[in-house]
């Protein structure tokens, strides 16, 4: 067989990324409590909603042990962004001076951005895991990452790219004060969501192939 199914992970190294996750977010809600830091307080509910829905496609279709650990480290930089002062050179004096507004190539990449496209390559590659699982275990055979399936998971993480913006555009109508940028900033952060979603389809395909070579089908 050209290609195995995605190992699930055990319910033990569950466990084990749900302790790491559930720590760091117990950390992070106390800084955030204590600095009063609104904008966040919203984040971390919208983290809750993205832990309880991973759950949902961990429980119904299954996911693998890696991208656990990634989503895991994902919100770890999500947190991170939002709480961890950074020196005045490091932003535009435009931005608040945290970790998400870093300019790592000034003038073309943020931390954001960076966060961005992490976070929505990481649902391009969950959707895939979910559809191959769900296929292999009703027909018995292993997917094949076409264009057009790989296509479709992409679209899929950009809309999830999208939502978050929603999530964003929502905390500048109720708060007074956000670290949300403007209309060019959101441009920017849909770009790399697209960079993400894509990088991870490409990533599926190079991994299919690899496999195929290393372990061809019987003829």
């Amino acid at each position: 067989m050209a290609e195995k199914m995605q190992h699930v992970a055990t319910p033990k190294q569950l466990r084990a990324v749900l302790i790491f996750t559930i720590a760091y977010i117990l950390v992070a809600a106390a800084v955030i409590i204590a600095r009063r830091n609104l904008e966040f307080i919203i984040y971390l509910f919208v983290m809750a909603m993205i832990i309880a829905a991973t759950l949902g496609v961990y429980r119904r279709a299954g996911l693998s042990f890696p991208l656990l650990c990634l989503f895991s480290i994902w919100g770890l930089s999500h947190m991170l962004g939002g709480i961890i002062h950074i020196p005045g050179h490091w932003h535009s004096t435009d931005t608040t001076a945290v970790l998400y507004n870093w300019r790592i190539l000034p003038g073309y990449l943020k931390y954001d951005q960076l966060v961005h496209g992490f976070g929505v390559g990481l649902v391009t590659w969950t959707c895939w895991q979910a559809l191959s699982h769900r296929v292999c275990r009703i027909g018995g055979a292993p997917l094949r990452p076409t264009f057009g399936l790989l296509a479709l998971c992409a679209t899929a993480g950009m809309g999830f790219g999208a939502l978050n913006e929603v999530v964003e555009f929502l905390a500048v109508l109720i708060l007074p004060k956000t670290n949300v940028g403007d209309y060019e900033n959101t441009g920017w952060d849909l770009v790399a969501n697209l960079v993400g979603a894509a990088t991870a389809a490409v990533a599926i395909f190079a991994v299919y192939r690899h496999r195929l070579r290393t372990n061809p089908a019987p003829s």
